[in-house]
C-alpha cells in the first residue's frame, strides 16, 4: 500500500493504540477501536472494558460504537481496532453495515475478518509493531485473563 494511502489508517490506529494503553493502564485487556466517519472525522472512540465494568460485552470496538451515538448510516464509516475483530464485534460491523475494518494486528487473534472480507467489508490489516507488542506483553502477562477475553479456558 503507498505511504500516501496508509497515512490516515496509521492515524486512526493511534487514537486506537491509545484507547488500548489506556485500557492496560487501568487493568484491562489493551484493546482499543476508534469509529471513523466516511468524511475521516473521529465519531466515537473508546477500549476493552470487561474487567473495568465486569461487562463481558464490553469490547473495545463495541465501546467506540456506543461513543458514537446514533448515526442515521454507517455507509462509508470505518472502524479501527488494534486487533482483529472477534465475531461478536464483527457482526456488529456487519448488522449496521460499516465499510471498512482496519486491523493493527491479527498474529495473536484471527477473528471474524476473514468472513468480513467474504461479506462485502474492505478489510486493511496493518501488522502493526505497538499492536502485536501490546497483546504479545499482555497474553504473557495475564493468560487466564486473555482466555476469559476470547472465550476460551486455555486448555485448548
Amino acid at each position: 500500500m503507498p505511504e500516501s494511502a496508509a497515512a490516515p489508517y496509521e492515524r486512526w490506529l493511534s487514537i486506537a493504540v491509545e484507547e488500548a494503553e489506556t485500557g492496560r493502564d487501568e487493568g484491562g485487556v489493551p484493546i482499543g477501536a476508534a469509529l471513523i466517519g466516511a468524511d475521516g472525522r473521529v465519531l466515537g472512540r473508546g477500549h476493552n472494558r470487561r474487567v473495568q465494568d465486569g461487562d463481558p460485552s464490553a469490547h473495545g470496538e463495541t465501546a467506540a460504537f456506543r461513543a458514537a451515538g446514533r448515526q442515521r448510516s454507517y455507509a462509508g464509516t470505518t472502524m479501527v481496532t488494534t486487533l482483529s475483530p472477534c465475531w461478536y464485534c464483527s457482526g456488529l460491523v456487519r448488522q449496521f453495515g460499516i465499510s471498512r475494518v482496519v486491523i493493527g494486528e491479527a498474529r495473536t487473534f484471527h477473528g471474524g475478518h476473514d468472513w468480513l472480507a467474504e461479506n462485502g467489508v474492505e478489510v486493511v490489516l496493518l501488522d502493526d509493531a505497538r499492536c502485536v507488542g501490546l497483546m504479545t506483553d499482555f497474553i504473557a502477562a495475564r493468560p487466564e485473563l486473555w482466555f476469559e477475553d476470547i472465550g476460551q479456558d486455555g486448555a485448548e
